[in-house]
């Protein structure tokens, strides 16, 4: 039967595994797609706007906030970055699942929505501190003063813990990319997603009453 699509939030501290986690279930299933953000800085080198980003003014962005048009919304610097609640509806209407890597604030944000019927929140929890300090410096993406900033904003991440639906540690990435493959299957069979469900029933009623 025909099924709605989910909204699923991952996150985590960075360093634990999230991005590498969200790539495999991609892998899994291509169907999935991220959420497309909508932002009001200027286009870099290479990106298409509607697919990086939908590159807006501060004038438009602020109006879709205003006009309850933005699942999340949140300012950067001096720039608003949010997800668009138009393309995310399409998706779920048309049984796509939509995956989103956002913080705290935005989960929170996005679960009070008017899409929280659909909303999967799941956050990934590193195995220790010093493993994920250790998975930061491997990564060698960051030099040591930025590694020390993402450790200590590490804590007030995983503070909110239990705002989320499923909580796991990844202290296996194989074994946490089943566990994740199987809470997605695991929902996607939800009553509520499952729109013609009440339909069937009805037919299994009149056949049961018609034998």
């Amino acid at each position: 039967m025909a099924r709605r699509g989910l909204l699923i939030i991952l996150s985590s501290p960075s360093g634990a595994g999230k991005s590498t986690l969200a790539g495999r279930l991609r892998k899994w299933d291509d169907s999935l797609r991220f959420s497309v953000s909508a932002t009001t800085r200027a286009p870099r080198d290479g990106e298409v706007d509607g697919k990086h980003y939908f590159f807006v003014s501060t004038e438009e962005f602020q109006s879709q906030v205003t006009d309850g048009e933005m699942l999340e919304h949140a300012r950067v610097f001096e720039n608003y970055y949010g997800s668009p609640k138009g393309p995310v509806q399409a998706a779920i209407d048309e049984g796509r699942d939509v995956l989103f890597d956002i913080d705290w604030q935005g989960a929170q944000q996005i679960s009070n929505s008017a899409l929280r019927d659909h909303v999967l929140s799941i956050f990934i929890l590193p195995p220790s501190i010093p493993e994920l300090h250790r998975r930061l410096v491997s990564r060698a993406q960051d030099d040591p003063e930025t590694i020390e900033r993402r450790m200590q904003k590490s804590w007030d991440e995983i503070s909110h813990w239990d705002g989320y639906d499923y909580v796991m540690v990844n202290d296996d990435l194989d074994l946490t990319e089943e566990r994740l493959k199987t809470i997605i299957s695991a929902e996607r069979l939800r009553a509520s997603q499952q729109p013609d469900l009440m339909n069937h029933v009805r037919d299994l009623q009149t056949q049961f009453e018609d034998r």
